[in-house]
């Protein structure tokens, strides 16, 4: 009986899913079972009340409802199972509709990409001598920088140096003096393509390799001036309930979905989608 249900489900959703979502339309016959099941279930947070399925087949049409059905089907299409693509919408949802309430982040223009009167703000807590962060942060300015993201959003970064991570409060340092010198994100993007390379004492020659003056550099590192911005962009992250690194925020509100480059950037979209009132889509 629940295999002739599926079936049924997979044929009254085929044409809704198809004319919305290229990721289901890709999918194999076997995961489309899948599809149908969690279409069928799962809910949007915001603009339709009705199951994803259902709000893809009505006269208008909720643009989460796409988002979120083409973000199961690649998530499908991926290998992921039906538990972990649960999780992961429960997660979003908080991220986007959660009521924590707004961070309070003061952002530097030295430190942030985009223009300033953008809709949508990103901010990310990270720390120099975190992995993750390596990899994400240059993904996040890329997508800033020419991407989907690009002239569409605000990305700021805020230096949060984790006590465990060796070396993090010199290379918090050393982001610090590059944002007082002008040449911040080129420092940052050329310290973490050398990641496995860091030392303190490579970090004079880095900012000599990005067109810093290296002896001011130096004097920067030692003022103290400098550590107190390191200090209060940490205290910052602390009185934000930051813990780890990277941390994100959208607009203020935390993010707690997967930490992947897609999925941030869909979920920018989906707020560029809400603060701009392009929530339905019409037949």
């Amino acid at each position: 009986m629940r295999k002739l249900v599926l079936v049924v489900i997979v044929a009254v959703l085929g044409p809704a899913v198809r004319a919305q979502t290229p990721a289901c339309d890709a999918l194999a016959p076997p995961q489309r079972a899948l599809a149908a099941r969690l279409l069928a279930s799962e809910h949007p947070y915001e603009c339709c009340d009705d199951t994803v399925a259902r709000c893809l087949a009505a006269p208008r049409v909720c643009a989460l409802a796409v988002r979120l059905a083409d973000n199961i089907c690649r998530r499908i299409a991926a290998g992921q199972n039906e538990t972990r693509i649960r999780r992961a919408l429960s997660r979003r949802a908080r991220s986007m509709v959660g009521n924590e309430g707004s961070a309070e982040i003061v952002l530097d223009p030295a430190t942030s990409l985009g223009p300033h009167s953008a809709p949508v703000t990103v901010t990310v807590y990270a720390c120099a001598r975190c992995p993750y962060c390596s990899k994400l942060v240059p993904a996040l300015v890329r997508a800033v920088r020419e991407g989907d993201l690009k002239d569409k959003v605000r990305l700021g970064f805020r230096t949060f140096p984790i006590r465990g991570h060796e070396g993090a409060t010199e290379g918090g340092l050393a982001f610090v003096a590059a944002a007082e010198m002008g040449r911040f994100w080129e420092f940052l993007l050329f310290a973490y393509s050398r990641f496995d390379e860091f030392s303190p004492d490579r970090l004079p020659i880095w900012a000599a390799e990005v067109g810093l003056e290296r002896e001011a550099f130096v004097a920067l590192l030692g003022d103290p001036a400098t550590r107190e911005k390191l200090v209060a962009s940490k205290k910052e992250g602390v009185v934000n309930r930051v813990e780890e690194t990277p941390t994100l925020f959208l607009n203020g509100r935390r993010w707690v979905g997967d930490l992947e480059i897609a999925e941030i950037v869909d979920a920018v979209e989906e707020e560029l989608d809400r603060v701009g009132g392009r929530q339905w889509h019409t037949r």
